[in-house]
C-alpha cells in the first residue's frame, strides 16, 4: 500500500526528526524493515545504507566532516506511488571553513505504509 500524500508527509517529517535526532528506533518507525538508502553528495561515491549501524556511521560522518549543515527550500512532490524531495543545503567544512551551496533532490518509495527506500 502507497501511504496518501498527508500520511506521506508524516511520515517524512517523523524519519527527518529522527535523522536530526541520531534516533535510530524512531527512524526505523517511519521505515520498512528492508530500508535502502543510497547516497550521493555529488563529491564522493554513492554508498548504500541499508541498517541503522552503517546510517549512523553516516551521520557520525557527516558531523565530523561539516561543522554546520543546514536544508533550505525543503518542497516534497508526491506523485502516484513516489515522492519527491527538493532542497538546497548550506555546509561548513569543518577543517577548511569552506562555504558550500548544493542543490539536491531525494526521490523516496513506500510500501506497506512505509519509507522502503531514499535515494539522494
Amino acid at each position: 500500500m502507497t501511504p496518501t500524500a498527508p500520511a506521506r508527509d508524516a511520515l517524512l517529517l517523523a524519519f527527518s526528526r529522527a535523522l536530526a535526532a541520531r534516533d535510530m528506533d524512531a527512524l526505523y518507525r517511519a521505515v520498512a524493515p528492508d530500508f535502502l538508502w543510497s547516497y550521493h553528495d555529488g563529491v564522493s561515491i554513492t554508498k548504500s545504507l541499508t541498517s541503522a549501524g552503517p546510517i549512523s556511521d553516516h551521520l557520525a560522518e557527516q558531523n565530523s566532516l561539516f561543522s554546520a549543515q543546514r536544508f533550505h527550500e525543503r518542497a516534497y512532490h508526491h506523485l502516484d506511488v513516489m515522492t519527491f524531495m527538493t532542497m538546497r543545503v548550506s555546509e561548513t567544512v569543518r577543517t577548511t571553513g569552506e562555504q558550500r551551496e548544493q542543490r539536491g533532490i531525494e526521490h523516496y518509495t513506500f510500501k506497506d505504509g512505509k519509507i522502503t527506500t531514499k535515494d539522494v
